[in-house]
């Protein structure tokens, strides 16, 4: 099945055919360079110079045919190897409806493709849609499935982030979780509410006992049994308010994604299971949000984790590391071969390297090289950060193993990693991701609102070590 039929849209590609590619128009995407030296269609050459078309980054024009038809248009990548890699966001937002083939020398055909697939994503789920945007046939020697599974994975993370809380609390997070299992015939078990207590996820519970909509931890399972086990472990407060340690409205007004963790988990299980990958897949998702009522948890609070670790609350603000920790002990416990967390974990990470790098943390030296290599190769930016043993000390509290929120305010994203890998036994290969899942910019590729990130380079890594 599609992965869009998932995601509830229609794909921004034309169907496969060579019928689809030949009447599809062309884009011609250029350089400055290219005008000069007359290195593509005539006509559109003559147009373009006619027109004075500089072939500025991100400039359409579009070329006119017989009769007042379209012929085509020219795009253009301004200065040779320096556009954005996914300018071809752009042209999903600027062309006419209609079916579109890029021809470009300068920029390779899947990066185009799959600009132009992120960047036709628009979250409309409140509002009339937009009419009909152009669709995109992708060249032959596209690998489309890929390009296809990705841009979906991106829009369904996208649209988890972008829906408000009242439309996307533990319930629905569920629900979606579960449609995602049952789209590609996955098992889910969910413990709910005081059930979490029973069955040895107490600070799950205590995170979560507060809201409405009772905490709950979800798992999915896929794959073959005996293939390499892969555990993702997403943050899923659906609404941070802080707990009683309050944000600011400032501060709380973006706090639907803080289960970003969570979506971006669910996209990367979508990309594996929809490549098919030989793996032994597993998902753990805490799905709570952090309220205030007489039941919330309190600062000086002392609560004893699933590992038997017990944690001073100095903050009910730093909630996340605290349903992760339940999460990452229960992960462990069946011995993974590769473990990931993602978690929207701290402000400090974004002071740190802002919105559009996020930062991972592993000992593994491995899986960090990989890590880099992907990141580069798909252009889904990540960089490591260090699992600084010194600051270990800061992790400890007064009164209890761990304290959920050092004191000084300083290396918070560290300390936050050097938190949850107390959570991790020693032996198993893990790699924690404190990422934003926002863009407050609007990017060629992607709108302002929910981002997906790192998942691209999670799944060159995974899908190099096991492809299918």
């Amino acid at each position: 099945m599609s992965p869009y039929a998932l995601i509830d849209r229609p794909s921004p590609f034309a169907p496969e055919s060579a019928e689809t590619a030949a009447d599809a128009l062309p884009v011609w995407a250029v350089t400055p360079a290219d005008i000069e030296a007359g290195t593509f269609d005539a006509a559109a050459l003559a147009w373009a110079r006619a027109a004075g078309f500089q072939a500025a980054e991100g400039a359409v024009l579009l070329v006119p045919g017989p009769e007042g038809k379209l012929a085509g248009a020219l795009f253009g990548l301004g200065s040779e190897g320096q556009c954005h890699p996914f300018i071809g966001g752009k042209l999903a937002r600027t062309l006419p409806e209609g079916t579109w083939r890029i021809e470009t020398a300068s920029v390779a055909p899947e990066t185009m493709a799959l600009g132009f697939g992120m960047g036709a994503y628009r979250f409309e789920r409140y509002r009339k849609p937009a009419a009909q945007g152009p669709r995109l046939a992708m060249a032959e020697t596209v690998d489309a499935a890929a390009v296809r599974r990705s841009v979906a994975a991106v829009a369904l993370a996208r649209d988890l982030v972008n829906t408000p809380a009242n439309d996307m609390g533990p319930d629905a997070l569920e629900a979606a979780f579960r449609g995602l299992a049952e789209h590609y015939k996955a098992k889910v078990t969910v413990v709910t509410g005081e059930e979490l207590i029973t069955r040895g996820f107490p600070m799950i519970h205590a995170v979560g006992r507060a809201a409405d909509q009772a905490p709950r931890l979800l798992e999915m399972r896929w794959g073959k049994k005996g293939a390499p086990k892969l555990t993702l472990v997403g943050k899923g407060v659906c609404f941070d308010t802080g707990g009683l340690d309050i944000k600011p409205s400032s501060a709380m007004l973006n706090m639907k994604k803080d289960m970003g963790g969570a979506a971006n988990v669910l996209a990367l299980a979508m990309m594996i299971m929809d490549a098919g990958l030989p793996v032994d897949l597993r998902v753990l998702v805490p799905a709570v949000e952090n309220s205030i009522s007489a039941s919330a948890f309190r600062p000086g609070d002392v609560l004893t984790s699933r590992k038997g670790l017990t944690v001073q609350i100095d903050n009910t603000d730093a909630e996340g590391r605290l349903v992760l920790a339940d999460a990452l002990t229960y992960a462990c416990e069946e011995d993974p071969d590769l473990l990931i967390d993602m978690a929207t974990l701290t402000g400090a990470a974004r002071v740190a390297l802002g919105p559009d790098l996020p930062p991972f943390y592993t000992d593994d030296e491995d899986l960090a090289g990989a890590l880099a290599t992907a990141s580069k190769d798909v252009v889904d930016p990540l960089w490591r950060m260090p699992l600084f043993k010194p600051y270990e000390a800061d992790v400890k509290a007064r009164i209890a193993d761990l304290t959920n929120a050092p004191a000084g305010g300083f290396a918070g994203s560290i300390t936050a990693a050097l938190f949850l890998k107390r959570f991790v036994t020693a032996e198993t290969s893990w790699a924690h991701f404190d990422i934003f899942a926002w863009s407050p910019k609007d990017k060629p590729h992607a709108p302002v609102g929910g981002e997906a990130q790192g998942i691209r380079a999670l799944f060159e890594v995974i899908s190099k070590r096991h492809p299918a």
